[in-house]
């Protein structure tokens, strides 16, 4: 790189000094146009106002009701879904599940509803269980191991 091939961050156009003369060409009313409220020190309308009609603003409905920050989003599979699953798997984890997509995302909290019956022994680490899903497991002969 040479000195004279470097070139300024920003633009180095000079401001605008309006009121200076007509001959700056910014003189008179200093590109304000006429009278009127823009014209004036400090004049011009509130964001949002639209000169007396009613604002579209007012016309939409208004957020109502309360949204729990804390609410934990599970995503559910149930007992009958595990039967899908390869017969050579024992153990079940939220990456099996992913990859074998019954569910969408790995990392999101997942839980096991016991809707179905359960055809073999499961060991189910890291997922949440609902009490039918657990009785189910543990009476086919299986485990849980939440963490």
């Amino acid at each position: 790189m040479q000195i004279h091939k470097v070139r300024p961050l920003h633009s180095r156009r000079p401001r605008k000094r309006v009121g200076r003369g007509r001959g700056s060409g910014l003189g008179a009313y200093s590109g304000r146009g006429l009278k009127g409220q823009k014209s004036r020190a400090g004049g011009g309308v509130r964001p949002g106002f639209e000169g007396g009609q009613t604002p579209q603003l007012k016309g939409l409905p208004k957020l109502r009701g309360f949204k729990n920050r804390f609410r934990i989003e599970y995503q559910v599979v149930n007992l009958e879904r595990l039967s899908s699953l390869p017969a050579g798997i024992t153990e079940v984890t939220p990456a099996l599940l992913a990859k074998s997509r019954l569910v969408r995302n790995a990392t999101k909290p997942i839980k096991l509803l016991g809707q179905g019956d359960l055809d073999r022994p499961l060991r189910i680490q890291s997922i949440k269980l609902s009490k039918a899903a657990r009785s189910k497991v543990e009476a086919a002969g299986g485990q849980v191991e939440e963490g």
